[in-house]
């Protein structure tokens, strides 16, 4: 079973999603944050559509490892999403993970109008490659 990545935004959720063996995570594309109740509809279709597990939900970081406002309301977005699914949801570090997207998606020649389209689920992407490979190593 797969793995669905999230990653939070205000305006849009980027998703990316594993392979069935859980060890490459592939950009999906995003959903618009609001109208929630829309939104949550779409993510109970693609969980089901694509057989998904696992929801892992990037929780912002400061540098130091503390927690900021962002981080409070992933957290807020995770109690509601822990109540509205059937499928566990995990939160996994996501510090830097748009700075890396950004990086590889200018390293693809994606240009700089482009990446606001597409940022979104290669951070997801980012986010779930580094959840994958901790597994991998086993110090998930």
């Amino acid at each position: 079973m797969r793995v669905l990545a999230l990653d939070p935004g205000s305006k849009r959720i980027g998703i990316a999603i594993s392979d069935e063996l859980r060890m490459l995570a592939q950009p999906v594309g995003y959903l618009e944050a609001e109208p929630f109740p829309r939104f949550l509809d779409e993510l109970r279709e693609t969980i089901r559509l694509r057989e998904v597990s696992l929801l892992l939900v990037g929780l912002p970081r400061n540098m130091d490892g503390s927690y900021g406002p962002a981080a409070l309301r992933v957290q807020e977005f995770v109690a509601v999403l822990r109540n509205a699914l059937t499928i566990p949801v995990q939160t996994w570090d996501e510090r830097l993970t748009s700075v890396e997207a950004q990086r590889l998606l200018r390293q693809g020649g994606t240009r700089s109008r482009q990446q606001r389209t597409k940022v979104d689920a290669a951070a997801a992407a980012v986010l779930l490659q580094s959840y994958l490979d901790a597994q991998q190593s086993g110090s998930g």
